[in-house]
C-alpha cells in the first residue's frame, strides 16, 4: 500500500472517530463513577456499568490497533504516539487527549472560534476539571476503608483533588495508600503543567493587549518609536 494512501486513510479514520471516541471517553468516566460510588445492594447497575467499561475499553483498543496498522510504522508508532499508548493502558487518562479532538473539529471550520490564548486556557481548564474528577474517583476507591485514611468520603476526595491540582495542598486530607499517593503525584505534576500553561498564556495576552495600547497611544501623539510594529528580535 502506498504511503500516501496509508496517511490519507489514517487521517480519515481519526477524523471520523475523534468525536465518537470523545463521547465514549466521557461515558467511560461516568461508568467508572457508577462503579465507585454506587452503594446499592442491587448488583445489576454495577454489573451493567462494568460491562460498559470493558466494552468501551475494547473500542479504545480497536481504535489503537487500526491506527497502528494504517500507520504502517509498527513499533515506531508505539514510541511516537506514547500518549495514546499510556491512555490505552490507563483509560481514565483519556480526557488528556481532548486537545486532539478539538484540533480535529477546528479543521472542519475556516477559522477557530477562540483566539490562541483562549484555546489554551479553555483546554487547560477542561482538562484540569476532568483529570481532577477522574483522580478523585481513583483515590477514593483506594482510600476508603484503608487503615488511618483521612479521605473517607467522595467529598473529601474531591476537596483533596482540587487542592492538589491547584498546588495549594492544605494537608487536611491526604492519601495514605501507596497507589493513592501515586495518583497524588501524577495529579500534582499535571496541575503544575496546566497552571504554567494558563499563567503563561494569560501573561502573554496581557503583554499583547498593553503593547497594542502603547502603539495606539503613540500613534495618536505622533511619537511612535522607530522600531514600532517590528517583531521582537528583528
Amino acid at each position: 500500500m502506498p504511503v500516501r494512501n496509508r496517511t490519507e486513510r489514517l487521517r480519515d479514520w481519526e477524523r471520523r472517530l475523534d468525536l465518537p471516541l470523545l463521547v465514549a471517553s466521557l461515558l467511560f468516566l461516568a461508568c467508572y463513577a457508577v462503579c465507585v460510588l454506587n452503594r446499592s445492594e442491587d448488583p445489576v447497575v454495577r454489573d451493567v456499568a462494568l460491562w460498559l467499561l470493558f466494552a468501551i475499553w475494547a473500542l479504545f483498543a480497536v481504535d489503537y490497533g487500526v491506527r497502528l496498522v494504517l500507520s504502517g510504522r509498527g513499533v515506531h508508532f508505539v514510541t511516537s504516539h506514547w500518549l495514546d499508548t499510556v491512555v490505552l493502558l490507563l483509560p481514565l487518562l483519556r480526557p488528556v487527549r481532548i486537545v486532539n479532538t478539538y484540533v480535529t473539529l477546528q479543521r472542519r471550520r475556516d477559522q477557530p472560534r477562540l483566539s490562541l490564548y483562549g484555546r489554551v486556557m479553555s483546554y487547560a481548564g477542561i482538562t484540569a476539571a476532568l483529570l481532577s474528577f477522574a483522580t478523585a474517583l481513583a483515590v477514593y476507591q483506594q482510600e476508603r476503608g484503608a487503615p488511618g485514611a483521612t479521605i473517607r468520603t467522595f467529598g473529601d476526595s474531591v476537596w483533596w483533588a482540587c487542592s492538589a491540582i491547584t498546588t495549594v495542598g492544605y494537608g487536611d486530607v491526604t492519601p495514605v495508600t501507596s497507589l493513592g499517593r501515586v495518583f497524588a503525584v501524577f495529579l500534582m505534576v499535571c496541575g503544575l503543567a496546566l497552571l504554567g500553561a494558563v499563567t503563561g498564556s494569560f501573561s502573554s495576552w496581557l503583554i499583547q493587549v498593553f503593547g497594542r495600547e502603547d502603539l495606539a497611544g503613540g500613534a495618536e501623539r505622533g511619537s511612535l518609536p522607530p522600531d514600532a510594529g517590528r517583531p521582537p528580535g528583528s
